[in-house]
């Protein structure tokens, strides 16, 4: 990575973010779920600190991100670092860009004492899952994801207290 910085973002780099996370969408065939625009991100990363995103640089140019966040785990007893999403453009993949991300990860998860860093990955992302193996990660198959859209949030909030 003799020529990429890695860097925290700043509010000024909400459109690039944008831009990346609509190649991610592309990538992952999610596209129709993207619908974030610079100023959810303005006011959702940079104002109300929901999340924190490190990109990379190549000859000054913006090509990769990652987007994490704290969490917390009640059976350690201490905060761990959710990796939301990781994407390096295609054209600059296999120079090393992703391990140097996820190296960075790791040392603000070691700095913030954290137990432990978590991320899910698509179970056809062969390539990604090879390269998480290969530091070490692994697959947590006991455990099932599951989510709430916001529809289903708003109608499980409304409903009655007993």
């Amino acid at each position: 990575m003799k020529n990429g910085n890695i860097r925290p973002a700043t509010k000024a780099d909400a459109q690039v973010i944008v831009e990346l996370i609509r190649q991610l969408a592309d990538y992952e065939k999610l596209s129709h779920e993207a619908v974030m625009t610079p100023e959810l991100i303005e006011k959702n990363v940079f104002e109300n600190g929901y999340a924190h995103v490190l990109l990379v640089e190549e000859n000054e140019a913006i090509i990769g991100f990652a987007l994490y966040f704290f969490n917390f785990s009640t059976f350690l007893g201490k905060p761990g670092l959710y990796l939301e999403d990781l994407f390096i453009e295609p054209q600059h993949r296999g120079k090393g860009y992703g391990k140097q991300l996820l190296i960075e990860l790791a040392r603000i998860a070691v700095e913030k004492e954290c137990g432990r860093m978590e991320w899910i990955v698509l179970d056809w992302n062969t390539p990604s899952i090879e390269f998480y193996k290969s530091l070490g990660a692994f697959p947590l198959d006991e455990w099932a994801v599951y989510r709430l859209t916001e529809d289903k949030m708003r109608i499980l909030a409304s409903a009655d207290r007993k």
